[in-house]
């Protein structure tokens, strides 16, 4: 298991914006990303400049830093769903990804079909994904409503039913951001 970032930058376009005041872009600035723009006029973000570092196997990193810092840009990076614009990042291991509940999952299809999509999604097997079925179910309370579409669940019931197909299966990298409250109060 390896995680490795070397001088990693992030810029990301910003489409269809408008042209901001000063004192927005200012405001905008002091809180995280510097905001320029392109040859093109288009206005981009530099959300992540020369991030350094390399974590092997027992190794933890907390990301602190204030809103707008660039902390789940960098997490979306090492889980693969943002490429570097600048640097080189390299994985070797499975990734778990506990960034975006939703991610890899459909409104429209029920919570069963959705821990098939969500567990292909998390590179596993259709064996796998049969074997950890009968656990996200029961580990994430939602009962009969795993027969219905996700669309209709409580915020709450979402977020049991990402975080419980995510930790049904023993990742080599497990990548969270601002998990500390994981549901409805009973």
């Amino acid at each position: 298991m390896k995680i490795s970032c070397k001088n990693v930058g992030v810029i990301l376009p910003i489409f269809n914006s408008s042209h901001r005041s000063f004192k927005k872009t200012f405001l905008q600035a002091a809180s995280g990303g510097r905001i320029g723009s392109s040859n093109t006029g288009i206005i981009e973000v530099e959300a992540l400049k020369k991030i350094d570092f390399t974590l092997t196997e027992g190794n933890r990193l907390a990301l602190i830093g204030h809103n707008g810092s660039g902390k789940t840009t960098l997490l979306r990076v090492l889980a693969g769903a943002y490429k570097p614009t600048s640097g080189k990042y390299e994985c070797i291991g499975r990734v778990t990804s506990l960034i975006d509940p939703m991610m890899g999952m459909d409104g429209e299809l029920t919570g069963l079909e959705n821990i098939k999509l969500r567990g292909l999604f998390l590179g596993l097997s259709k064996n796998e994904i049969k074997n950890i079925t009968e656990d996200v179910i029961e580990f994430s309370e939602l009962g009969d409503f795993i027969k219905i579409p996700v669309r209709t669940y409580s915020s709450g019931m979402v977020l049991r039913l990402g975080f419980s197909i995510s930790t049904a299966i023993n990742p080599e990298i497990l990548l969270m951001d601002e998990w500390m409250s994981v549901g409805d109060s009973d």
